[in-house]
């Protein structure tokens, strides 16, 4: 019900039209798109197939990384067929409150993501830094707790920005959102009302979230590269720093396209819509699709059994 020229009244139904300014291309960008949403499914499957068919692979790291497949999962599955029906199949409405839903669970996903790669750095701290007391300290019991308490602090976080859209907004400029997907700050932007409060609460969630864990990682880092710098056999030292490898490529890839996406979003003025939108779905799209060949190759017990795997 439109209440004058200019706003909307509570739409039911949003508009995605996917790459703003490549709409002629679309059909060919959802072909590189497709199939790295097919190598993220398979390569994850195969990875938590792998650990949860192995006893060997049972510890912590392990479980972490089948923490961290399950996750990857969800997140391309929770954008990709929606975005694939707007490149190919020409259907760009979706209800208001699936965007909401849709939006809740990326960020959510994106909240767990940041969260286990937190872990897994603190796992790989501790394990170098004090070996003797590694498997004391990460007990089975404490890697789950670990997990739902990462699960639990993402979705209560994102959860408000939810309900102040929901509950703030009722006057809306447009029902276009310039995205591929439904994103928090992309539907903020269509309201005709004060923004205000849920920018500085995005801003908050994104902070407490990324900004904490980039933080106590990189100290995490830090604090390993001093450990096994001072280990006196170059052999020793070079087995500890190789355990960290896989881990590192995925945090410098996971928060490089973060990062670029947020500050792009808030204050990239000047990028072309394109660009954004492109590094914006390539940040959720990326990791599901790098994390298990990063872990396949530089893991060596996965790399092991991915290979007796394949042979048999």
């Amino acid at each position: 019900m439109s209440i004058s020229n200019i706003t909307v009244f509570m739409p039911s139904v949003l508009t995605l039209i996917g790459i703003p300014g490549l709409e002629s291309v679309q059909c060919w960008i959802g072909i590189p798109f497709c199939a790295m949403y097919l190598i993220a499914m398979f390569g994850n499957s195969l990875l938590l197939i792998i650990i949860r068919s192995h006893r060997s692979l049972h510890e912590p790291m392990y479980i972490f990384i089948g923490m961290l497949g399950v996750t990857d999962i969800a997140l391309a599955t929770t954008i990709m067929p929606k975005m694939l029906g707007i490149f190919w199949f020409h259907v760009p409405e979706i209800y208001f409150d699936f965007c909401l839903l849709q939006m809740w669970l990326i960020h959510t996903f994106q909240g767990i993501e940041s969260g286990i790669l937190l872990t897994m750095a603190l796992d790989r701290y501790v394990a170098i830094y004090y070996p003797l007391r590694y498997g004391a300290i990460f007990t089975h019991q404490l890697v789950y707790q670990i997990g739902a308490g990462i699960a639990l602090r993402a979705a209560i976080l994102v959860a408000p920005c939810l309900v102040l859209i929901k509950c703030r907004f009722q006057f809306y400029h447009t029902t276009i959102i310039s995205h591929s997907y439904c994103e928090h700050m992309a539907i903020v932007k269509l309201a005709a009302e004060n923004v205000r409060v849920n920018k500085i609460y995005g801003l908050f969630v994104a902070f407490a979230v990324a900004g904490f864990d980039m933080i106590f990682i990189t100290l995490s880092y830090i604090q390993i590269f001093f450990t096994v710098f001072h280990l006196p056999q170059k052999e020793a030292r070079w087995k500890a720093f190789n355990t960290c490898i896989a881990h590192i490529c995925v945090f410098l890839q996971f928060y490089f396209l973060a990062f670029f996406s947020f500050f792009t979003h808030r204050f990239g003025a000047h990028v072309p819509p394109y660009i954004h939108i492109l590094f914006s779905s390539l940040y959720l799209l990326v990791p599901p699709f790098l994390n298990p060949l990063v872990y396949g190759a530089k893991t060596k017990q996965i790399r092991i059994h991915v290979v007796k795997m394949l042979c048999s």
